[in-house]
């Protein structure tokens, strides 16, 4: 990323770093406001294929998956790599289209992609098919090297986990719960909700001892001001990202936004306008008399 925004003057490369570094940063807690520094970025460097990735990134988290989908197609044409196929893929099925998600899943370039992109693909694979209500076929597509082995890697976890889940939606609780222990064990950050789901297959039930005493209305209010703040932010950073909006000719399926009829009315009121103090004029005159 660093080499492609050199492309750049250097002001305008700080800027689009800037922007990308906040889309990193609150994509997982903030995804919205992600997004909105996103189509800043998109707005000054379109041209670039790390930027054109982040907004497709974005725009996934937020579940705009055409838009998604159409970023992540630019950004492969750019590069020429198939390393963003998986998410592709999963775009398609957050479209309702499983079928080509699947279709995506026998196609060559499955084959180019490392270790870690096929079991990604493989884990959207078996989610198209439990799309398509076929949910042995789902097991059967789990079922690979990669979960057998004993063998930690940074995908095993959300392997183990997904097998898991299609076993207890078959009915298979026993194994269900084997593998939800596995999972367990592969989980060192606990990123996972496993051992919570295995708990609830043995009938353990959590109380949250903080709750004991009822909601704290005063933490409410401040959450509801924090809520505010957050949305009035994004709301001023979408406003900035959409005053000049790019359109790459290159992309046969994606369609730039129409300016808001609210955009319209903002800038239609931006000349301030200054109001003269008559009772203070009054007052001046009659100190000088």
């Amino acid at each position: 990323m660093r080499q492609e925004l050199l492309s750049l003057p250097k002001g305008l490369a700080e800027e689009v770093s800037r922007n990308l570094v906040m889309v990193a940063r609150l994509i997982d807690e903030d995804p919205e406001q992600a997004y909105a520094y996103s189509r800043i970025a998109l707005r000054l460097a379109s041209r670039v294929a790390a930027v054109r990735e982040a907004a497709g990134f974005a725009a996934y988290a937020t579940q705009k998956y055409s838009e998604a989908l159409a970023e992540f197609r630019a950004a492969k044409r750019m590069t020429g790599s198939v390393e963003l196929w998986p998410v592709m893929a999963d775009c398609e099925r957050g479209l309702g289209r499983p079928e080509r998600a699947l279709a995506m899943a026998g196609e060559p370039e499955v084959q180019k992609l490392d270790k870690a992109g096929q079991v990604e693909m493989r884990l959207v694979a078996a989610g198209a098919r439990r799309d398509m209500g076929q949910l042995d076929a789902a097991i059967v597509t789990l079922q690979s090297p990669e979960l057998a082995s004993n063998s930690v890697h940074p995908w095993t976890a959300r392997l183990r986990y997904a097998y898991a889940d299609a076993l207890l939606a078959a009915g298979r609780e026993d194994e269900a719960r084997e593998w939800f222990a596995k999972t367990v064990e592969a989980d060192k950050d606990g990123s996972m909700d496993a051992s919570d789901r295995l708990a609830e297959l043995d009938g353990v039930e959590f109380v949250d001892a903080l709750d004991a005493d009822g909601p704290d209305e005063s933490d409410d209010e401040f959450d509801d001001e924090d809520d505010e703040q957050d949305a009035a932010e994004v709301a001023a950073a979408e406003r900035a990202s959409d005053q000049a909006e790019y359109y790459d000719e290159d992309d046969e399926e994606y369609e730039p936004l129409e300016s808001s009829e609210a955009d319209a009315e903002v800038d239609a009121t931006d000349e301030i306008v200054v109001v003269e103090d008559e009772d203070q004029d009054d007052e001046q005159a009659g100190d000088k008399a």
